[in-house]
């Protein structure tokens, strides 16, 4: 993971990929998911998104993962609350009441780090990293989720050579094949044409945005 881009990005405030409201798929799907109540979620590359704010609004214990301590630290200052901060193995752990978010990275996470964790909710993850680290992170998940964990992932899908990422794009295809069967069942549950909603978007000249949302279930 490119350590320097990521952070120079959050130091500048370059976060147009943050959303100041909860993620309204999360909101329609995550419902159905039957996650058990009290159950731990794992957010990787959760940024200060306010949709871990909604999963403890709804009882779930919520694990951040993110490598850039500005938006950590953001995070829980923004939403007023006090963290309790100490260091477990390689990362820099914020908790306050059901949230905890780990600062640092990614891979670095084990399976002994999830041994509790039931669901999975990725927005923001796989469409941040360039296709060799997707093959990267779709594996270490593979590794280190215990069986059963189900979850909710959103991507997007636009023509790559139309702009650099991140976001990059991540066709139905590339999804189909990263989180296949025996690891994975996948279930299509939304796709949706988004580009006359992001005016950031069509000013970089995209010609087509889709957001495609899918249930996972972990093998």
């Amino acid at each position: 993971m490119d350590e320097n881009f990521w952070q120079q990005r959050w130091a500048r405030n370059e976060i147009g990929f943050h959303l100041s409201e909860v993620n309204p798929y999360l909101q329609q799907f995550w419902p159905a998911l039957n996650v058990p109540a009290g159950a731990q979620v794992l957010v990787p590359l959760c940024g200060k998104s306010l949709d871990m704010l909604w999963l403890a609004e709804q009882g779930y214990r919520v694990l951040g993962i993110e490598l850039a301590q500005t938006a950590v630290e953001a995070f829980f200052s923004e939403q007023g609350l006090l963290a309790e901060i100490d260091q477990v193995g390689e990362f820099r752990r914020y908790r306050s009441g059901a949230i905890e978010v780990l600062c640092g990275d990614f891979f670095s996470l084990t399976a002994a780090d999830l041994l509790e964790c039931r669901a999975l909710y990725d927005r923001a993850a796989l469409i941040a990293l360039p296709a060799p680290m997707r093959e990267r992170y779709a594996a270490h998940l593979a590794a280190i989720l215990p069986s059963g964990c189900g979850g909710l992932l959103v991507v997007l899908d636009y023509p790559q050579e139309q702009m650099p990422g991140p976001p990059f794009a991540v066709g139905e295809a590339e999804v189909q094949r990263l989180l296949a069967e025996p690891q994975w069942s996948l279930q299509l549950l939304e796709a949706r044409d988004v580009l006359g909603e992001n005016w950031r978007f069509l000013q970089r000249g995209l010609s087509q945005l889709y957001e495609r949302v899918y249930r996972l279930q972990r093998g």
